[in-house]
């Protein structure tokens, strides 16, 4: 009998372009060995090139899907994206805590990656009350990190601060920051634990956070442990943006499904 997949519950937004949001989440959680079972909590307009607009879904929807899929299948994992409004959060908070013993994973999507708010109301009060004591890892950006800690004043600071509200790791990504490889440090009660380098590509990329949190979440789903699980996940995550394409008129998308290449190849052949 062949092994059934882990199931990992995301709650996202729905993207377009494929490139981020949902989609990534479902296409990066296959190509890792995982099923994935989406919860649409906003719809979104947008290109290659932005976010146009988005629209928020009603938060009895949002529990209603979860609930639906909870109560009739075996979750290993949960991993939250974009959520829109902090009725939202609230809501997934509520849920993740009556499933302490399921890794949840945050990624704190504030806003777009060319600097769209994307939710109706400001949610950072609600992350750190609610999401974060939660959370077995967030993955902030650079950008994201400063705006969840209301005091720090280097990075180091700020993870310190979100490690404060409760989640056992931060991974702090350096995408954003000036500097010639992209640093990625992973944080911990004792300061950096691991810091991860990557070299930093020639082109911007869509989605390549909601590409990482989904890596990790597939990780922990499988039952690998911190370190291995996060650095699994910046290989997987580096591969997809270095074999992205531009399949628009703004910025690449990750190719999560790079590997199969050669099975195409021998599919056409």
């Amino acid at each position: 009998m062949n092994q059934r997949p882990p199931i990992v519950l995301v709650f996202a937004g729905s993207d377009p372009t494929g490139g981020a949001g949902i989609e990534a989440d479902i296409l990066t959680l296959a190509s890792l060995g995982c099923r994935a079972a989406p919860v649409v909590t906003a719809v979104t307009v947008q290109d290659t090139a932005g976010v146009h607009e988005f629209h928020a879904v009603d938060t009895e929807i949002v529990i209603a899907q979860a609930r639906a899929v909870l109560e009739d299948m075996p979750i290993a994992a949960i991993k939250t994206g974009m959520l829109a409004q902090a009725e939202t959060v609230s809501a997934i908070a509520t849920i993740a805590n009556s499933y302490p013993d399921l890794p949840l994973i945050v990624d704190p999507v504030l806003a777009s990656g060319s600097g769209q708010e994307l939710s109706t109301d400001p949610l950072e009060d609600a992350y750190r009350s609610m999401l974060l004591p939660l959370a077995k890892l967030i993955t902030p950006n650079t950008i994201e990190a400063r705006r969840l800690a209301s005091q720090g004043d280097s990075l180091d600071a700020c993870a310190q601060e979100l490690l404060a509200f409760g989640c056992e790791k931060v991974l702090i990504t350096g995408t954003h920051a000036q500097s010639k490889n992209i640093q990625h440090k992973l944080y911990g009660r004792s300061g950096i634990e691991e810091c991860f380098e990557v070299d930093r590509l020639p082109d911007t990329y869509h989605g390549s956070g909601c590409t990482l949190a989904s890596a990790c979440a597939a990780g922990f789903a499988h039952g690998i442990d911190d370190v291995d699980c996060i650095g699994h996940a910046l290989y997987y995550t580096q591969q997809t943006l270095k074999h992205g394409y531009r399949a628009g008129m703004g910025q690449h998308l990750p190719h999560h499904l790079y590997w199969a290449e050669d099975v195409r190849t021998r599919l056409k052949d």
